[in-house]
């Protein structure tokens, strides 16, 4: 039993071995250490204050927990940069008597990417989801809180995806 207990652990050992690193993110850093995320200016129509801290730190904090890049402030092999573009909340549905049922409320962003070591990868793209709730909601609080995270949730995963995966 020992000796069989020996052969699969070396089989296993040698398997993973030759297999590389692998990210079971799909992430591929290449040769970079580091990133950076600049903060992204609320430059929307509709400010809603914070916003942007928010999600400058939403992104930060997704590519720390699903890379092992260190994130710095400045001199980055990965730089992501760029603004909040769209803040608006709109009608999608009515009722019968003429008045919204429901709302939607949509956040853009403008992305910059930079790969100092494969300039190839570089990109600009815009990004955007919604959250729809009821409009007899108010979007404040835990309300508002619970949209921006599915929001900054979906967009931050596409930016990681365009950036550093290839799907």
């Amino acid at each position: 039993m020992n000796k069989l207990f020996l052969i699969l652990c070396s089989a296993l050992l040698l398997t993973l071995q030759s297999c590389g690193i692998y990210s079971f993110t799909g992430a591929d850093t290449g040769d970079a250490e580091t990133f950076q995320v600049n903060f992204f200016q609320n430059n929307a129509d509709l400010v809603e204050p914070g916003i942007d801290r928010a999600f400058t730190i939403s992104l930060q904090d997704l590519i720390l927990n699903q890379t092992s890049l260190n994130l710095t402030n400045n001199n980055g092999d990965l730089i992501f940069e760029g603004e909040i573009t769209e803040y608006y909340i709109s009608p999608m549905s009515a009722t019968a008597q003429n008045t919204a049922a429901q709302n939607r409320l949509t956040i853009g962003v403008n992305v910059r990417y930079y790969n100092t070591l494969e300039p190839e990868k570089d990109f600009e793209r815009r990004f955007s989801f919604y959250y729809d709730y009821p409009a007899q909601t108010q979007l404040v609080g835990a309300n508002l809180e619970t949209a921006l995270d599915e929001i900054y949730t979906r967009i931050t995963q596409d930016i990681f995806n365009a950036a550093l995966t290839d799907w």
